[in-house]
């Protein structure tokens, strides 16, 4: 065994050493197939002959020529042999793959970058295209009547609401609504919550919703009063519109929007929405002078399709309409000092009142043929006559029932004159006064008269003739160290008088709280207001004022306000 392998290290020693010699000498370049190499360092060393290396060598290629070609066939051989239920995937080159996947990268990064979704921290494109607002104001209202203020005072509002109301003391069990004019309303929590959203659409179009608090759906405040055994308050749509801005001066909206005229609240409220369709346009000129102007046209209200609901003829279409149109230019004469000047122009179509054909409610005719000349909402103040020509019960005619309804004696087709002088005074101070004009260019006496057939019931004296007017006025300051409350610190004073005949304009849209709203008033407001922080100010107003004409009716309003906006 020794001797075997004595012999065995021997024979490795010897090829070694002749490896190592040959290595030297050996020309021949080695190949990169080590058994081609390891069968010519055999030939080398006397192991095998040279013709048995070539065919060896041979025999060796032959080998993995096949082996290679049966590695390419392997797949094809594969699909011929595919077990049912096996999934095959055709190879794809790897040009065709790095395409394909550049491709999909390319269109993902698009989208991410449009949609903003591959960047921390963000929103997608349409978040940033809807802005919100809104604001809560809570007032504290206390209301004082005096004491020698008629107490006979007729809420035609209501009337028109729960009516008709019959009008013969002959048959009538009770008295008409009435306005409380005596009895002090002290202390009255009253909210008002509003919020808004704006969506830029596209380019040149937007749209935007406003909801906001309430008592009811009336057009002029939306002040919801507090209490009421903590019910929960109700929320109606106060905006909703769209608006076509093709370009920086002009734009049009249609929908419910704020209002589009530049006016003081003697003849719109602050509050009031309109309804219907409003051009805009502003043309900046040379020395800093800027016109501008409105167009709009509003359905007050149309007819009832149904009207009257239980009767074989219906009424016709008698539908209500306003249409405006103002321009005035700003004017920006120095630094410190600026003028606005506008005047406008409102048609107030078939506001009227109409006294109907001959009827008889009391032979059981569902209604008159004028009921729907009644106005759509009303405050007090205006000239207001009975709507329906009742036929007396032959059989009875003192005790013939008169179930009415009223409506206005005058057209309205008011002329509207506006200006404002803003000017920076010294130590910061900032004043601003502020004048506006109306007058109903439609009023007449005469026409009321012809109109309501000698059958007005308020607005009149001792001798029937017609107590009213066609004019109002206002003028007011305001000084401050800004014009708009938005910081902490801001602070203004202010004082107006205001004075408005009874037919100088539909008295369903003004401000409220002046006199309680409507027409037929005048008085004078002070108050101040404080910035608390930013964008939350308080509010002092104190409103006195008295009746124009007609039965004494004075009231005081005292407001404190709490201002918020976000």
């Amino acid at each position: 065994m020794n001797g075997k392998l004595n012999r065995l290290v021997a024979g490795v020693g010897v090829v070694i050493a002749a490896l190592a010699g040959q290595a030297s000498a050996d020309t021949v370049a080695p190949s990169d197939n080590a058994t081609v190499n390891l069968i010519r360092l055999l030939v080398q060393q006397g192991v095998l002959k040279k013709d048995q290396a070539d065919a060896l060598v041979r025999q060796a290629e032959t080998e993995a020529q096949q082996a290679r070609a049966a590695a390419r066939q392997a797949p094809a051989t594969a699909a011929v042999a595919a077990v049912p239920g096996e999934v095959r995937v055709p190879y794809i080159p790897q040009t065709v793959r790095d395409q394909i996947r550049d491709e999909v990268k390319a269109e993902v990064m698009s989208q991410a970058r449009n949609e903003n979704w591959a960047q921390p921290n963000t929103f997608p494109d349409w978040v940033s295209r809807i802005s919100f607002d809104g604001d809560i104001r809570l007032r504290d209202e206390s209301r004082y009547y005096n004491g020698s203020n008629s107490n006979e005072i007729t809420d035609f509002a209501k009337l028109n609401r729960d009516g008709p109301y019959d009008v013969n003391p002959n048959t009538s069990s009770s008295l008409p609504p009435l306005l409380n004019t005596r009895e002090d309303r002290e202390n009255s929590l009253r909210l008002r919550a509003r919020f808004g959203l704006k969506a830029q659409l596209a380019e040149n179009w937007s749209a935007g919703i406003r909801l906001a608090t309430g008592t009811d759906n009336g057009p002029v405040s939306t002040t919801q009063t507090l209490g009421g055994g903590f019910s929960k308050k109700d929320i109606w749509l106060d905006q909703g519109y769209i608006t076509w801005k093709p370009s920086e001066r002009f734009s049009v909206s249609g929908g419910r929007f704020a209002n589009p005229f530049l006016s003081t609240d003697t003849l719109f409220s602050r509050d009031l929405s309109f309804d219907g369709l409003a051009a805009n346009f502003r043309q900046p000129l040379d020395s800093g002078l800027d016109l501008f102007g409105t167009l709009g046209a509003f359905p007050v209200e149309y007819s009832s399709d149904t009207a009257t609901s239980n009767g074989f003829d219906k009424e016709d279409s008698d539908n209500k309409w306003l249409y405006g149109a103002q321009v005035g230019a700003a004017w920006k004469i120095n630094p410190h000092n600026s003028l606005t000047g506008a005047v406008a122009y409102y048609r107030f179509d078939d506001i009227a009142g109409t006294r109907s054909s001959p009827c008889e409610p009391w032979a059981g005719q569902p209604a008159c043929d004028s009921d729907g000349s009644q106005p759509t909402f009303m405050q007090k103040g205006n000239t207001v006559f009975l709507l329906r020509d009742i036929t007396l019960n032959p059989a009875d005619p003192a005790n013939t029932p008169q179930p009415q309804f009223v409506g206005l004696a005058s057209e309205f087709d008011v002329l509207d004159l506006n200006l404002v002088w803003d000017t920076e005074l010294p130590e910061d101070f900032k004043l601003r006064l502020q004048g506006n004009y109306i007058h109903n260019l439609a009023y007449s006496e005469g026409d009321m008269r012809k109109r309501s057939a000698g059958q007005v019931v308020n607005n009149i004296d001792a001798n029937g003739s017609i107590k009213s007017g066609a004019d109002a006025w206002m003028v007011q300051f305001t000084l401050g160290n800004a014009f708009e409350m938005r910081r902490s610190g801001d602070w203004q004073v202010f004082a107006g008088y205001k004075y408005i005949q009874p037919d100088a304009l539909p008295d369903g849209f003004n401000d409220s709280s002046f006199h309680l709203g409507g027409t037929n008033a005048k008085g004078y407001v002070i108050g101040a207001n404080y910035g608390l922080a930013d964008n939350v100010h308080g509010t002092a107003r104190w409103m006195s004022t008295d009746e124009v004409y007609g039965a004494p009716f004075a009231i005081d309003v005292l407001q404190l306000e709490i201002n918020t906006r976000f």
